[in-house]
């Protein structure tokens, strides 16, 4: 690989496993990307998705930082209109104190949820309407430049955790692009706009204390196995899953059921999202992922593992890393 490769970990619940099983399960698949060279592993923040056990990002950032050694670790991301900028300030100010070096800070303005957990919350609908405003107040506690005089973040003045703008749409590759910031784009699961938006935001880059040049992260899933069949059926069970994640709510799924909707227009779409997936062994992974690269013209990318269990996750790591070429730990 040309560019290097990152994990993007949901903490996913498998069907049979608890919330304490999935996050052990996120501690092994850190271990396993820092002993086999990625470059860091981010969490994202959901709530009240019963599959997904990432929603207290910065805890889990921590924990995971407590029983790794090197890797670089982050939010991919924090949804910042859910939160006070001071508050995220001190939470990864406090990561960064006690991980010096190795914590990253992606901020999304999405709820990364549903209109009622939205409110549960305490956020409302023109919360994302400050997102511009909120990052560089956020900024600015971070960098010891606080824009409100006498409030300061402690710990967080002075760390400078890095800052990344996620986004799937043109509004995220301005922003960053205008404050000169690293640009993540969700092409792993809204991959309508990632050449137009990665274009905007190298067209419109302005250099910044933190990044002299334009630095985009593009999301890619994988499916993958030791065989072709092992790979798809791994896409075919995450395809499934998927289906009651987006369209259920708490609802389970017969897998006939998934499939019905899968072959429906709705269920089209859903398999639209997952465009940009890269499906086969670990030679087809590679050249998929060398591909992909050039045409999201990417610095970095970030993998999303489909796969339903957490062995399952720490041998499709150790793949894609054989794919990429990575040099091991």
């Amino acid at each position: 690989m040309s560019v290097p490769l990152s994990l993007l970990d949901l903490a996913t619940v498998g069907k049979g496993e608890t919330a304490r099983e999935a996050l052990e399960g996120s501690v092994a698949l850190a271990r396993t990307a820092e002993r086999t060279g990625f470059r860091r592993v981010w969490y994202a923040e959901h709530h009240n998705s019963p599959g997904i056990a990432s929603s207290a990002t910065a805890v889990l950032i921590a924990h995971v930082a407590a029983n790794t050694r090197s890797i670089r670790l982050g939010s991919g991301g924090i949804m910042l209109p859910n939160h006070s900028p001071l508050t995220i300030a001190e939470q990864f100010g406090t990561l960064a104190s006690l991980h010096p070096g190795r914590i990253d800070l992606g901020l999304g303005r999405a709820p990364g949820t549903d209109q009622v957990t939205m409110r549960a919350l305490r956020r409302d609908a023109t919360s994302s309407d400050t997102f511009p405003r909120d990052v560089q107040e956020l900024q600015g506690y971070l960098s010891g430049e606080s824009l409100l005089p006498g409030v300061e973040a402690y710990p967080g003045s002075g760390t400078n955790v890095p800052l990344y703008i996620l986004g799937s749409s043109l509004f995220g590759a301005q922003l960053a692009a205008a404050l000169g910031l690293p640009y993540a784009f969700a092409s792993h699961f809204a991959p309508a706009a990632l050449e137009q938006a990665v274009a905007v935001y190298r067209r419109e880059f302005t250099p910044s204390d933190q990044l002299a040049e334009p630095y985009v992260i593009a999301g890619v899933g994988v499916a993958t196995g030791e065989t072709e069949a092992q790979a798809q059926a791994q896409l075919l069970a995450t395809q499934r899953s998927r289906v009651a994640l987006i369209l259920g709510g708490k609802r389970d799924f017969t897998d006939d059921e998934a499939d019905m909707v899968l072959a429906s227009p709705q269920g089209q779409h859903l398999l639209e999202m997952m465009r940009y997936t890269a499906v086969g062994t670990a030679a087809t992974v590679g050249e998929y992922l060398t591909t992909f690269a050039k045409h999201a013209d990417a610095d970095e990318l970030i993998v999303a593992l489909h796969a339903t269990t957490v062995t399952d996750r720490l041998r499709a790591a150790e793949l894609v890393a054989q794919a990429g070429g990575l040099t091991a730990d």
